[in-house]
């Protein structure tokens, strides 16, 4: 017979003949193949119905459609009884899912199984926190900014401050970084020095009048002059007291208000080491915190010739002046090199006193003859009198100058100008 057909029975062993070691396996085959379809057979069976293979039925084959006529008889052997074949509920194939291949260097974690965990969650409401308290302090900085009017301040600077852009400059810079909050560390100590009337008298009065009216309050700004509260015949002792006592006032009232109190020290050049070292206690950090919340500005003559020396040098290195150089500042080559003079200046001062080691100097500049014509039109003006140009300027040539490299800087700056305005 021919081993390749599924319906044919196999022959009855013999003897062996040649080739039955192929006929072996072809007959495992079918054997398999039946098991097969009689499984396939099984699955489309309805509930409650088994296989009924009889000797009057058909060949189990994948070709045929009817079911077998007997059911207490199961065509192959298998270990289950007939009673418990129907009873058994076909297994379902599982699908075998595909192999998802990742790098080596990747993180081996498969996408249907990642969470979001709860940690995830907290922080992201933490960085929506922080996020928020940072915009919110960003705004509480430009309403405490914004309470002192520093625009307004430089530009009234500028417009009364003639020769002196840079130094208007830093002051304004300063005091922004130092007004941008309320709480502090340390309080705030400009040093203003220049020569005689180049205008530090004139910013501290500025300054004054511009605190008293954005604070609303008169009682937040101390004026002090050493000429005028601590002459020299006063105990220099009972001048410290009172100086302390001034200035602890001021810093009270300001606390309750929760504002920055202004402090302007006229002529520091004549006070006291005492004064000077009572002052430099106001800095230390072991004060009291409404000490720190304060600006102190302290208006002083000296350095006066070490800032005319530096002035002069740079202005003969730099040459003769531009004919429109009024149009710009008045010292370009002095103004770069800045870092330099007040290097020269806070050695010069710490020799005073240790005071000026915690201060930021801010040097005033000798001022040139446009300058001094400014002032003399300014102060014209003020006084009732037309600011006529040739009229100003003939009363600013009776004034002395430094000469150099055809550059004219005033020796007393603006400082005679007013009795000179007085006499028209």
């Amino acid at each position: 017979m021919d081993g390749g057909q599924p319906g044919l029975e196999p022959a009855a062993p013999g003897p062996s003949i040649p080739g039955s070691s192929v006929i072996a396996p072809l007959r495992a085959v079918v054997r398999l193949r039946r098991r097969v379809c009689l499984l396939r057979k099984r699955r489309l069976l309805p509930p409650g119905a088994g296989p009924a293979l009889g000797p009057g039925a058909p060949r189990p084959g994948c070709s045929s459609g009817a079911p077998p006529a007997d059911p207490d008889r199961p065509q192959f052997f298998t270990f289950d009884g007939p009673a418990e074949l129907p009873s058994r509920t076909p297994r379902k194939r599982r699908r075998r899912s595909r192999v998802v291949l990742y790098p080596e260097t990747s993180r081996k974690c498969r996408p249907h199984a990642e969470r979001r965990s709860r940690a995830q969650r907290c922080l992201l409401l933490l960085v929506a926190i922080v996020g928020f308290q940072v915009l919110n302090a960003i705004e509480n900085l430009d309403d405490n900014a914004q309470r002192y009017d520093l625009d307004g301040l430089e530009k009234a600077l500028q417009r009364a401050v003639f020769g002196q852009p840079e130094a208007v400059a830093r002051i304004v810079a300063l005091l922004r970084d130092y007004l941008a909050t309320h709480v502090h560390s340390r309080p705030l100590l400009l040093a203003l020095h220049g020569p005689s009337g180049v205008g530090k008298s004139h910013v501290g009065r500025l300054l004054a009048r511009h605190f008293r009216s954005v604070l609303e309050d008169g009682a937040l700004v101390l004026q002090y002059h050493a000429r005028h509260h601590c002459p020299e015949a006063r105990a220099v002792q009972a001048c410290r007291e009172e100086l302390a006592a001034l200035v602890a006032d001021v810093v009270a009232r300001a606390e309750v208000e929760e504002k920055t109190p202004l402090v302007v020290l006229d002529e520091a050049e004549l006070m006291t080491p005492a004064l000077l070292d009572e002052l430099h206690g106001f800095l230390q950090p072991q004060r009291a915190h409404p000490f720190h919340n304060a600006i102190y500005v302290l208006l002083s003559g000296v350095g006066g010739a070490e800032i005319t020396r530096f002035v002069l040098q740079n202005a003969a290195s730099a040459g003769p002046q531009r004919p429109d150089a009024h149009l710009e500042p008045a010292l370009a080559a002095a103004v770069q090199t800045d870092e330099e003079l007040r290097a020269r200046l806070r050695v010069l001062l710490v020799r005073e006193h240790p005071l000026w080691q915690a201060a930021a100097i801010v040097p005033f500049l000798l001022l040139d003859k446009q300058d001094v014509v400014s002032c003399f039109r300014d102060e014209m003006a003020g006084e009732g009198f037309f600011p006529e140009q040739a009229r100003a300027e003939l009363l600013a040539a009776q004034l002395s100058y430094y000469r150099v490299a055809g550059r004219e800087f005033s020796v007393t700056g603006c400082k005679q100008v007013v009795a000179r305005v007085n006499l028209l």
